[in-house]
């Protein structure tokens, strides 16, 4: 199975739980992920905007324009207190999953 493959269905609480480390714009963001997964996961632009559109559309993050580090305009995401409810709730699932996974996986 593809990285890409593995990464569609946990994006979301991907970025948020990025974000709930701090506020960041959006190739922070991606770069973020690649650093804390030691760069087994890699986001692309593609899939990133969609995450945060969706998650902004459901009032999860919240974006504001900034000033990077280089001078540029860029949008700013931040979690939401919604979004801190969100990612304790994902978390507690993407753990379920997880473990039922690795007991089928050390299974035999």
């Amino acid at each position: 199975m593809a990285r890409t493959d593995l990464l569609q269905g946990s994006l979301d609480l991907l970025v948020l739980k990025t974000l709930d480390l701090e506020p960041l714009h959006g190739w922070a963001i991606s770069k973020r992920i690649q650093l804390l997964s030691h760069d087994v996961l890699e986001v692309n632009q593609g899939s990133l905007y969609p995450a945060l559109y969706r998650l902004r559309d459901r009032g999860l993050i919240e974006s504001e324009y900034a000033e990077s580090e280089e001078g540029r305009r860029v949008k700013v995401y931040s979690l939401t207190k919604k979004g801190r409810a969100a990612l304790k709730r994902e978390q507690a699932s993407w753990r379920l999953f997880a473990g039922a996974v690795e007991a089928i996986l050390a299974a035999g």
